[in-house]
């Protein structure tokens, strides 16, 4: 889904939301129902332990690429996606390996009912498949729809 399909913010809602800006969340492809965001590693994100010059991505940022991306996923099953308030309800994220270098999140939603989303994420480091997660979502649809 493009600027100019359905709703025509979605990069520029990043660039408006400070915690977003600040992690240089792009949207990389939408599609109904799919989301994939990516994240350029930056040394403020990393988590201080490593050695040798390894110091992985904290876990928090993570969990973050998979909460944003699953957002955006299920925005996009909508009409008009700027309308629907969503809330995170839980959000499970299971890391496999230290997150390295640039992150690229792909969501897919499982399934979008009259008030609950469901989705499941991959994210993939410069190590391979750094953790998935599955979100589950209270949605608040406008009156009428």
């Amino acid at each position: 889904m493009t600027e100019d399909e359905g709703w025509p913010g979605w990069q520029s809602f990043v660039q408006r939301h400070g915690y977003l800006s600040w992690l240089g969340v792009e949207v990389d492809h939408l599609e109904d129902g799919r989301a994939v965001l990516v994240v350029e590693r930056d040394a403020d994100f990393e988590n201080p332990v490593g050695s040798d010059g390894y110091d992985p991505i904290h876990g928090g940022i993570v969990a973050s690429l998979v909460d944003t991306a699953s957002a955006f996923a299920l925005r996009s099953t909508f009409a008009q996606p700027e309308a629907v308030g969503l809330t995170t309800t839980d959000l499970n994220v299971s890391y496999l390996r230290p997150a390295t270098g640039d992150l690229r999140a792909e969501a897919e939603v499982l399934r979008v009912g009259g008030s609950t989303g469901v989705t499941d994420v991959s994210v993939v480091g410069a190590d391979g498949e750094a953790a998935v997660g599955r979100t589950t979502y209270r949605l608040f649809r406008p009156e009428g729809s």
